[in-house]
């Protein structure tokens, strides 16, 4: 029987090896402490720091997440493959009593950037971080220089890794939960990528254009156009969904009312 001591040794080897092959599949080490340089390339990059408000409507219903509903534009959804639009009519026509919201869970992306609530931008070296006020959510956009992985964990948000191209942030998401859509009741595969196009087209506006591209899901790229304005004197409110939470979806997609909150 083995003594203790060799119990140990042999769970830090085990240790140090699942480290190594973690790090040899792509996961990232820490990062080094940013240093004064680095803070100074920051601080000529597009100020995007602050809390910005989505905007809806115009043209096309842009705000409202795309550039259809205009004669002669194109269509106003994703244009999904046939075994696609078949699992999104089969969701229309047996629908759940109630939405995932219901219990609190957020939509994920790309709808999380769409809610009608502010966000916020944070900029570090190597770093893009915002912070939404919708369900309490953070995205990190690591603009470090890291690869996007391989084999990405599920996530409502996925992993997002940013570069700069000029005064224009991009940011490429890959690896999302199959609780998440593309767009209402339209569900995605594992193969789901989405790019994100940040700029400003004038000191307190910014506008985002998503593409959305799934071999399985999609028979073309899905491009849509969200405008932002900046409100400076703003900050972000707290959002506990449970706190006045009285609706609720149990396991069987059947909904229920707690009346004794």
């Amino acid at each position: 029987m083995p003594s203790s001591r060799q119990i140990r040794s042999t769970a830090v080897v085990v240790f140090l090896a699942t480290a190594a092959a973690g790090i040899a599949q792509g996961q990232t080490p820490a990062r080094a402490a940013p240093t004064a340089a680095d803070w100074t390339a920051l601080a000529k990059l597009p100020d995007f720091t602050g809390v910005w408000e989505v905007g809806f409507g115009g043209p096309g219903g842009r705000g409202a997440g795309g550039r259809g509903g205009r004669a002669g534009g194109p269509p106003a959804g994703p244009q999904l493959t046939a075994a696609y639009a078949a699992k999104r009519q089969a969701r229309l026509a047996n629908p759940p009593e109630d939405s995932q919201a219901a219990n609190c869970l957020p939509p994920g992306m790309p709808g999380i950037m769409g809610q009608p609530y502010p966000m916020e931008f944070l900029l570090t070296p190597g770093l893009v971080t915002i912070v939404i006020e919708a369900y309490t959510q953070v995205r990190h956009i690591y603009t470090d220089g890291r690869p996007l992985p391989d084999d990405p964990d599920p996530k409502f948000h996925g992993t997002s890794i940013g570069h700069w191209e000029g005064d224009t942030l991009v940011a490429e998401t890959v690896g999302f939960s199959p609780q998440t859509d593309i767009a209402a009741n339209t569900p995605h595969s594992e193969k789901m990528k989405i790019v994100e196009r940040f700029r400003l087209s004038d000191p307190d506006t910014m506008t985002i254009e998503t593409t959305v591209t799934d071999s399985e899901a999609l028979t073309a790229p899905w491009v849509s156009t969200r405008t932002l304005r900046r409100h400076r004197a703003w900050t972000i409110a707290e959002y506990i969904c449970e706190e006045n939470n009285r609706n609720s979806v149990d396991a069987n997609g059947k909904a229920g009312i707690n009346i004794k909150k």
